[in-house]
């Protein structure tokens, strides 16, 4: 096939041609929007799941519902180490650009571009690592309003603030925040609380958040209410007749078919894995030869894709670990060879390397703050990446 014309997406964050298998999500959002235009109560939005289910794609599509209708939007990227303060201001700053030009009392939304800047220039001097940020307007920082150094009461005020002036134009703004496991808790106790105040007054603004398995525990032991306080949704790897859907449409629309034993090839390699769709079909693109797309063209592509797997997908991830979260890695994959999840006890893990488990808590510490293994419940871990046990178990192999 032509690959000028192929029309598969493999990418970090980047939109696949068929965004298969998330009509629910992007259909209760869309209700979400309306109720909270309309002043109805409703809550905001978690997204989590492993990495490669597409958590960002969809973030970035109920961004784009948000903005289709009219609504003000920012979006962050958490990273550790790193405050809140200053991106929160840069993204509000964004959302609130949206839609001040249609607002009719410049007045208005120069009171607001103030409390916005005193938000901004409230960083603490620890925080700001040499770098300082306020809104590029000429409007004077407002004293005494979102600028008391608490965070949470601080962006109580801004959100405030900023919906007042969604409020005046009949529609609401979103916060959406990517990685946002990786908020520090005390910040992450501030963002719920802040929601938790907002919602009460039903302000048309929304936090929607994506991460990794664990955030919603997380987002618990931040704040004790925070399990009835957003609206959870986990995304996960796609039934076959969304897979189906994600390689033959695009297909179609270049005039492409796949034989039936195609796709089953197909499935049975990427475990409908969004990621892994995406990776083989453009890999077996390039590799058929003509149309319709068969069975001998999916096993001739199969090692094509594995290794680009291998290399950007896996090979990144493992090579940022240090020696010893190394052998705490591949010692997870042995034990967890038979098991579907692939998730271990740290018990496990430390009796295999006869080690105490005390003594191994720096490297799997050092793997939960890298982002490639995740607790969800006391005592046990698992890969942040489907399919990375048995690439290392085919590494040490």
């Amino acid at each position: 096939m032509d690959p000028i014309r192929n029309p598969y997406a493999p990418g970090a964050g980047q939109r696949p041609p068929e965004l298969a298998g998330r009509d629910r999500e992007l259909a209760a959002f869309d209700v979400t929007l309306e109720r909270v235009a309309a002043g109805r109560p409703e809550r905001s939005m978690v997204v989590s799941g492993l990495r490669g289910v597409g958590k960002t794609v969809l973030l970035n599509a109920l961004r784009g519902q948000a903005v289709s209708r009219a609504w003000g939007t920012g979006k962050i990227e958490a990273r550790p180490d790193q405050s809140l303060r200053i991106p929160v201001a840069q993204a509000v700053h964004a959302a609130v650009r949206e839609v001040a030009h249609r607002h009719r009392d410049p007045d208005r939304v120069d009171a607001v571009a103030g409390v916005l800047k005193s938000f901004a220039l409230r960083t603490e001097l620890k925080d700001r690592k040499g770098f300082r940020w306020a809104p590029p307007s000429d409007v004077p920082a407002a004293k005494g309003r979102a600028d008391s150094g608490d965070l949470e009461l601080d962006l109580i005020e801004l959100f405030t603030d900023v919906g007042e002036l969604g409020r005046d134009l009949g529609v609401g703004l979103g916060l959406f925040v990517d990685e946002m496991q990786d908020v520090a808790s005390a910040e992450l106790a501030a963002i719920c609380g802040a929601v938790h105040e907002v919602s009460q007054q039903n302000a048309p603004v929304l936090v929607v958040g994506a991460g990794l398995p664990h955030l919603p525990v997380v987002l618990s032991a931040a704040k004790s209410y925070a399990e009835r306080l957003f609206r959870y949704v986990a995304v996960d790897r796609l039934p076959r007749d969304m897979a189906d859907r994600a390689w033959l449409r695009p297909a179609a629309s270049e005039g492409v078919d796949f034989e039936p034993a195609a796709l089953d090839r197909l499935y049975e390699l990427t475990d409908g894995y969004p990621y892994f769709v995406q990776a083989y079909g453009k890999a077996t693109w390039d590799a058929a030869v003509e149309n319709p797309v068969t069975v001998a063209d999916v096993e001739e592509a199969a090692p094509e894709a594995e290794a680009e797997l291998a290399v950007g997908f896996f090979g990144a991830r493992y090579e940022r670990a240090t020696p010893a979260e190394r052998d705490y890695m591949r010692t997870m994959a042995e034990l967890g060879a038979d098991r579907e999840t692939e998730q271990v006890t740290t018990a496990d893990v430390a009796k295999a390397l006869a080690r105490k488990p005390q003594s191994l808590s720096p490297a799997r510490d050092g793997l939960i703050k890298k982002g490639l293994v995740f607790s969800s419940e006391r005592g046990a871990v698992a890969f942040t990446v489907p399919h990375f046990g048995a690439f290392l178990r085919a590494q040490h192999a």
